[in-house]
């Protein structure tokens, strides 16, 4: 059976909203998928770099929540 592992990357817009873009791991396939939009892509070399530039880019949401204030 194959174990699937999932990893997400936050942010938050100026609007104080959050959007999160998940990483779906299942043996060497990798996903990226956004849970906000529903945007995916194959997840190729750094793939939170990916996920980071299409929050910034589509949803304006630069703010890291785990950075703290």
């Amino acid at each position: 059976m194959r174990t699937t592992a999932t990893r997400k990357v936050s942010r938050w817009d100026q609007h104080g909203r959050a959007h999160v873009v998940r990483l779906h791991r299942a043996g060497a396939r990798r996903q990226l998928v956004c849970d906000t939009c529903g945007w995916h892509a194959r997840a190729r070399f750094l793939p939170w770099l990916q996920a980071e530039e299409h929050l910034e880019r589509i949803h304006q949401a630069t703010v890291n929540p785990a950075a703290g204030p």
